[in-house]
């Protein structure tokens, strides 16, 4: 006699992955002479043994959080303090993304800065520490990032602003000519990482090129003491997009394997074997972005024929390690002691290419994570600010797209107010201000060709311009 799934299913079991197995077992068992009593009994057995394992298996995943009603699974603090109807609904957008973050097993508090908006999974102005690292929760726009130098000796600031346009490279394109190549050498590692390896190119086509979106330069003078100042602020590039992605995958991956009902939109990375290589991808990221930066400033100190006085950095997109957990940063500023040997305790916060970018020095409010703003904000999405608004450029400073193409959903009135946003980081003592960069100009990336309806496989097909 020969045995198949109605038989099986006629015996009262339920059908599943094991079904197969049961089936052949069945018939191999018909064949060498048992009684089909023998054969239902010995599967109901095995069924129930499959039940248990099952069971066990399912109580050991990883599950969300549940949710008490009318109460969140773990408190996080709020900066914002909104002052219209606009900006309630965005407050309202931004507390439910980060109560439902909240929920992640591995995730232990969280904090929203005064400029946060909703965006993705986690909000934009929004700071999560978890036992994990979470690729998306630093996004693509990897270690996105504020840079700035200043002038020993004075220019005039339109002639610096042409040689910084000269010389730099906006929009999602790569670039074939650069000002300055990477460090021999830098790449050399990238064969031992599996986030790295093959991305050699990468690095070397994105390297001096500043991205789209609100990524930007800028000139002007400290207020303290009038000298020149070059700030720039851009992130990783179509290099830490591409490390994203693979982070993403594996994250998705080893979550699936522990939990697998998280959304995989939350997946992360334990501190493990595979998690500390991702870990050292991101640290690789960082020099790489910290070097786009700096050596083109100072390429162009150099054809100016200036001399550099002070130069400081700060990521405000990245992933932070401390007391045992990460910190992710998406669109905040770290107003800490952060443990990198290039932290110097200032950091640099802009606002819109009107207002002044201020410098500031840590704080380290524990109500905020450590952290601060990472600048003025957004209360609604570059298309429902058009949609809403006629927006014209500023007069008092000297405003470029790199493209030729306008982008008004960059003009200073698509932000929050700079004023309120500056009095929330005082009130809340989430950084202490030292001093500010009082604008001359700046230049944007402006309206670019839209990269992504392109056809498939070309290599600039890659852009960051997420924080």
């Amino acid at each position: 006699m020969s045995y198949n799934g109605k038989d099986l299913i006629g015996w009262g079991l339920k059908p599943g992955p094991w079904f197969k197995d049961a089936i052949a077992h069945a018939n191999a068992a018909a064949a060498n002479g048992q009684s089909e009593e023998d054969i239902r009994e010995f599967l109901v057995t095995q069924r129930a043994e499959i039940d248990k394992m099952t069971e066990a298996r399912e109580a050991a995943y990883l599950k969300m959080r549940p949710v008490p009603e009318g109460a969140e699974p773990l408190p996080f603090n709020v900066f914002l303090e909104p002052e219209n109807q606009i900006e309630r609904e965005n407050m309202t957008a931004v507390v439910k993304a980060m109560s439902e973050i909240m929920r992640v097993p591995v995730v232990q508090s969280a904090a929203i800065m005064p400029d946060a908006c909703p965006a993705g999974t986690i909000p934009v102005g929004g700071v999560v520490a978890s036992e994990g690292i979470h690729p998306n929760y630093h996004s693509a726009d990897v270690c996105c990032s504020m840079a700035i130098t200043v002038l020993e000796t004075d220019h005039d600031p339109k002639e610096l602003l042409d040689k910084v346009q000269e010389l730099t490279h906006f929009g999602p394109s790569k670039r074939e000519v650069r000002p300055v190549e990477l460090p021999e050498g830098f790449t050399d590692h990238f064969k031992d990482n599996i986030f790295l390896k093959g991305l050699e190119n990468v690095a070397r086509w994105h390297f001096t090129t500043q991205g789209d979106g609100n990524h930007f330069y800028y000139v002007g003078h400290l207020e303290s003491s009038g000298k020149l100042a070059i700030v720039s602020h851009h992130g990783s590039r179509g290099f830490g997009a591409r490390v994203f992605k693979r982070g993403k995958q594996a994250a998705e991956k080893y979550t699936k394997g522990i939990a697998p009902s998280v959304p995989k939109q939350h997946a992360w990375l334990a501190a493990d074997e595979q998690g500390l290589m991702y870990w050292d991808a991101l640290l690789t990221v960082r020099t790489w972005t910290k070097m786009n930066h700096f050596m083109l400033h100072n390429e162009i100190v150099q054809q100016m024929g200036g001399r550099v006085l002070d130069q400081f950095w700060n990521p405000h997109n990245f992933v932070f390690e401390r007391d045992d957990l990460f910190y992710h940063a998406k669109g905040a500023t770290p107003s800490h002691d952060t443990g990198f040997h290039d932290d110097v305790g200032k950091t640099l916060i802009p606002m819109n290419m009107a207002e002044p970018i201020l410098i500031t020095k840590h704080e380290d409010n524990p109500h905020a994570l450590g952290f601060a703003p990472h600048g003025a904000g957004r209360n609604m999405s570059r298309t429902q600010f058009l949609k809403d608004n006629a927006p014209e450029q500023p007069s008092n400073i000297d405003v470029r797209f790199w493209t030729g193409k306008e982008d008004k959903s960059e003009l200073p009135q698509a932000y929050k107010s700079a004023a309120q946003v500056t009095e929330a980081i005082e009130d809340h003592r989430l950084a202490r201000i030292v001093d500010r960069v009082l604008p001359y100009g700046s230049i944007m990336a402006g309206e670019v060709d839209e990269f992504w309806k392109r056809k498939k496989g070309k290599d600039d097909a890659q852009s960051s311009n997420a924080a």
